[in-house]
């Protein structure tokens, strides 16, 4: 058995890759469907060769991966019927893609189509080789040459990564799975790619699906749902959605999942509904009548940054369009509190909203009069003259600031003095031309 680097060499200079490429009797082995006990061992005994001789040695691994049979023979060993195969080629192409170099040549040298149904084919198993083939897809889907070739290809391969979403948790590996959805979100995250994956009814339902039965069991399988709520959150940024019966159903599911005790499956269930809310109206009342503002303000107490940010979008959604969201609001944050709070957030997002937000609830009768005694006219001028990034924040802060002036006249004089509607003026101007 070859051990050691200059045996590895001696393999190379004594053209060792072109001797058992072409030798026939291995290239039927190879080639056969049924393998017989001594075609296995023959093949078996040739994998474990090449891992030998390709450990640690880039040059080695450039040179079988160059062989032209290559390209197609290493995908197809992965879903052979032949277990000790499977094992086998998949053991060497994990030795393959083990360094970035080796990557680049597995990318650029096998078929990737038969690569990626392959090794997604081993999530039938339930041990330690699925995992194995998940983390290697993972690594190769870091490659540039790999995402690029997955934009162009996709439709082709969008049924197999919409079968493994359709598969049953209770018989998948779980974490080999988390890795899976984590990796597709991933991959999502690039506008082309998300706009095909949206163009799929059947891919969208087959995420409602799994939804679904993770719902059934959020204990057994919390993570998988966590992860894919990850991806749904990316789906939530096309528009329009895959149809407005999914993000109905979608947002549907995300309001059941908000009665978690689960601060993750929260926080995320909370952000894919920042991202339906707006696209109807029917949604909107549906969330009002499960209590969204009341889990919304909850969320605002006691939730992080990340949790915060999702429930004032949402609420400021909510209270666009819906006076009922206005009252409620107004009833369960006393005088404005949480709301002046946001508005000193260094989050330009956060501070957008909560001005929406509060611009919105000036419109219900008596409800700016709890603000006379607080510095609320001053904040919002700051920062609808100041010069964030975001114009969505001068623009709201100025539209809350004319609402409330509007709905309590006795701010207009305090505006006055601040020299206000000089600034507001300068502020519209200015937001108008960006």
């Amino acid at each position: 058995m070859i051990k050691d680097c200059p045996e590895q060499t001696l393999f190379r200079t004594h053209n060792g890759f072109s001797v058992i490429g072409e030798n026939e009797v291995i290239r039927r082995c190879f080639s056969t469907a049924g393998k017989d006990a001594v075609e296995e061992t023959v093949c078996v005994s040739v994998l474990r060769l090449w891992q030998a001789v390709c450990a640690g040695n880039e040059e080695n691994k450039r040179l079988l991966l160059l062989r032209p049979e290559m390209g197609g023979l290493l995908p197809s060993l992965l879903t052979s019927r032949v277990l000790g195969l499977r094992k086998q080629s998949l053991a060497l192409l994990l030795q393959l893609a083990r360094t970035d170099h080796g990557r680049s040549l597995v990318v650029g040298h096998l078929d990737l189509t038969g690569l990626l149904e392959a090794l997604v084919s081993f999530l039938d198993f339930s041990d330690k080789k699925a995992n194995s083939a998940m983390e290697l897809l993972t690594d190769l889907a870091l490659e540039e040459r790999f995402q690029v070739w997955f934009q162009a290809n996709l439709p082709g391969v969008l049924p197999a990564l919409t079968g493994v979403l359709r598969r049953e948790p209770t018989i998948t590996n779980t974490s080999a799975l988390c890795q899976y959805i984590a990796l597709v979100g991933n991959l999502s995250a690039e506008a082309a790619v998300r706009r095909q994956m949206c163009a799929s009814e059947e891919f969208g339902d087959a995420c409602l699906g799994l939804m679904a039965r993770c719902e059934e069991a959020v204990d057994l399988f919390r993570d998988v749902l966590y992860t894919l709520l990850g991806l749904v959150m990316n789906l939530c940024l096309q528009s329009p959605f895959i149809c407005e019966v999914w993000a109905v159903e979608v947002s549907r599911r995300c309001m059941f999942l908000l009665n978690s005790q689960d601060g993750g499956i929260l926080t995320r269930a909370a952000g894919v509904l920042s991202r339906t809310l707006s696209s109807s109206r029917k949604i909107i009342e549906e969330a009002l009548r499960a209590g969204v503002v009341k889990k919304m303000i909850k969320f605002l107490k006691t939730g992080g940054q990340t949790a915060s940010r999702y429930a004032v979008k949402i609420l400021a959604i909510c209270t666009n369009s819906q006076h009922e969201a206005r009252e409620e609001v107004i009833r369960l944050d006393q005088k404005f509190g949480i709301l002046l709070r946001l508005l000193s957030s260094e989050d330009e997002i956060v501070v957008a909203n909560a001005a929406l937000c509060l611009g919105n609830c000036m419109e219900v009768p008596r409800a700016a009069s709890s603000l006379l005694k607080t510095d609320i006219v001053q904040v919002l001028l700051r920062h609808a003259g100041g010069d964030a990034q975001k114009t969505a924040v001068q623009l709201n802060a100025g539209i809350a600031l004319g609402k409330l002036c509007t709905a309590e006249p006795r701010f207009v004089a305090q505006l006055r003095e601040l020299h206000g509607i000089e600034i507001l003026n300068s502020t519209m101007k200015y937001v108008a031309d960006s």
